[in-house]
């Protein structure tokens, strides 16, 4: 198993959980396209499974693969093109954002029916 990102991070991308993270499997497209949209990628074949980041987003973006919604369930593919297309990503850097307020989180999840 691994933790997945999902469009809740979109266009929302905020990079507490890549400050967390023991082993760096934080990926961003180098390239922001329909197919592969602004936000954090997850590497499912270097995630260790700690959930250390789950908590730390606060867009509340981060799965469990199999506790992954619905709706978003093809973010669980979208995720593995960080490991089959590397050369299409950069590692994910930390940088400081101003986190989202809870009426921003709750907007942000209602454009997608939760």
């Amino acid at each position: 198993m691994a933790f997945v990102v999902t469009q809740l991070c979109k266009d929302c991308v905020d990079t507490a959980c890549v400050a967390v993270c023991p082993v760096d499997c934080f990926y961003q497209p180098k390239e922001i396209s329909e197919e592969t949209p602004n936000l954090l990628y997850i590497s499912p074949e270097e995630c260790i499974d700690c959930a250390v980041c789950e908590p730390e987003c606060p867009w509340e973006a981060i799965y469990p693969e199999e506790d992954v919604p619905e709706v978003f369930i093809s973010d669980i593919e979208l995720n593995e093109l960080c490991d089959s297309d590397r050369e299409s990503f950069d590692l994910a850097e930390v940088k400081d954002h101003t986190p989202p307020s809870s009426e921003e989180v709750a907007q942000n999840k209602a454009k997608y029916g939760l």
